[in-house]
């Protein structure tokens, strides 16, 4: 098991702009190689934008992204024609597949953060795709198949356990609250990043929210 640190990210952004950027993996300037990707997983950035700020329209090609909004309101629109409001407890999926364009915008009044995963498809090309789910349950993952991955929600009083899926790359982000994974502690935006996961259990010391993927 691999613990990385929230501070340990790499910041960048456009902080004059409104827009502070975390960034867990290899990513634009900040480029190093060792760092590239963890399974399917290549991008985990947190996005913080005051209110008027944004991404104007830019491109994504043969990349599944997942959005999780942590608090605020995201205004998502493609070239596809879809527009809609994300908010905490959503899962928003754009499959770029052979290219779309999209802009990301806080259009409400108060300060949005947002977590964006964006993972490695088996196969370039194909049509655009996009999907939201509203309120995803904790017992009901949500699969991106065509990154052959599971992205599980995990919503835990204080002390309560719950396994961790087996599986060969799996990748744990504490969204927020405190648990302790294999022996460790993680706080909000650590992550662990588990190979060959088997009989793995988090204990959540506070009220915790977790995102856990599952990935072949």
């Amino acid at each position: 098991m691999d613990v990385r640190r929230a501070g340990e990210r790499c910041p960048g952004g456009d902080p004059a702009g409104g827009i502070e950027s975390f960034h867990a993996f290899s990513f634009g300037a900040h480029y190093d190689p060792d760092n590239l990707r963890f399974g399917a997983m290549i991008a985990c950035n947190e996005e913080r934008l005051a209110p008027g700020a944004g991404f104007d329209e830019h491109p994504h090609s043969h990349t599944e992204i997942v959005t999780w909004v942590v608090e605020g309101e995201l205004t998502h629109r493609d070239t596809a024609g879809h527009e809609t409001k994300v908010r905490a407890g959503d899962v928003q999926r754009l499959s770029s597949a052979g290219g779309v364009r999209h802009v990301e915008r806080n259009d409400g009044d108060r300060p949005l953060t947002f977590l964006q995963m964006w993972l490695a498809p088996r196969e370039p090309g194909g049509d655009p795709a996009y999907e939201i789910v509203h309120g995803i349950a904790d017992s009901t993952p949500y699969a991106v198949p065509e990154a052959a991955a599971m992205l599980h929600v995990r919503r835990l009083a204080a002390g309560e356990r719950t396994a961790v899926p087996d599986g060969r790359y799996v990748y744990v982000h504490v969204v927020r609250g405190e648990v302790r994974l294999g022996g460790a502690e993680l706080g909000p935006g650590d992550a662990a990043r588990i190979t060959d996961a088997e009989d793995v259990e988090a204990v959540a010391l506070t009220r915790a929210e977790l995102l856990v993927w599952e990935m072949a």
